[in-house]
């Protein structure tokens, strides 16, 4: 049983922490999205795309990457 206030993957919110303000990916459950790391919180991170922001929870997180750009 998970605590309020506990992170369900410290290692995983640690390396996100040092994300905020680049581009990723994050391969959830049942989707793929782009955007840039606004905000890492315990229990979810928020990603901005197309100046939306979306709220993903950490327990669907499969994958992040930073965003890569082909030229």
């Amino acid at each position: 049983m998970t605590q309020i206030g506990s992170r369900s993957n410290p290692y995983l919110y640690e390396t996100l922490n040092m994300m905020i303000g680049q581009a990723v990916v994050v391969q959830t459950e049942k989707t793929m999205q782009k955007g840039i790391l606004l905000s890492i919180l315990p229990d979810h991170m928020i990603l901005e795309m197309n100046r939306t922001p979306f709220f993903i929870r950490m327990e669907e997180i499969v994958w992040v990457t930073l965003e890569t750009t082909k030229n």
